[in-house]
């Protein structure tokens, strides 16, 4: 069992920065690929951003791509989603999840444990 907790989200204007941390705790997160989706009200999830186990390969949306960074920390069981140039479109709940493999993909349905989530809203 995993238990993914998200924090770091909050109200920023558009063109700001935010952070958002995933911590995993229970079983061995340095072996899970990792991804980050968004849900906006009335649309459906959507990939953002996700990485393998080990860093070396790292998945964008074309909407953040050369906005948004992904990365992690396997000492700290942590993985993060740098969020800069923020829009009022990238309003919404961030999720991370955890893969069962070590290699990432941009599908939701690949991803077996998943986080609450956390609001990001950004305002024009």
């Amino acid at each position: 069992q995993v238990q993914l907790v998200e924090s770091g989200g909050g109200l920023v204007q558009a063109g700001g920065s935010l952070r958002l941390s995933c911590a995993a705790s229970g079983r061995t997160f340095s072996s899970y690929a990792m991804g980050w989706f968004r849900q906006a009200p009335g649309k459906e999830r959507e990939f953002v951003a996700a990485i393998s186990w080990s860093g070396g390969s790292i998945y964008y949306a074309d909407s953040v791509k050369g906005r948004f960074t992904i990365s992690r920390d396997n000492a700290k069981n942590t993985v993060y989603l740098q969020m800069n140039s923020l829009k009022p479109e990238d309003t919404a709940v961030y999720s991370c999840a955890a893969r069962l493999y070590s290699t990432a993909t941009m599908d939701a349905y690949d991803y077996y444990y998943w986080g609450q989530g956390t609001q990001v809203t950004v305002s024009s």
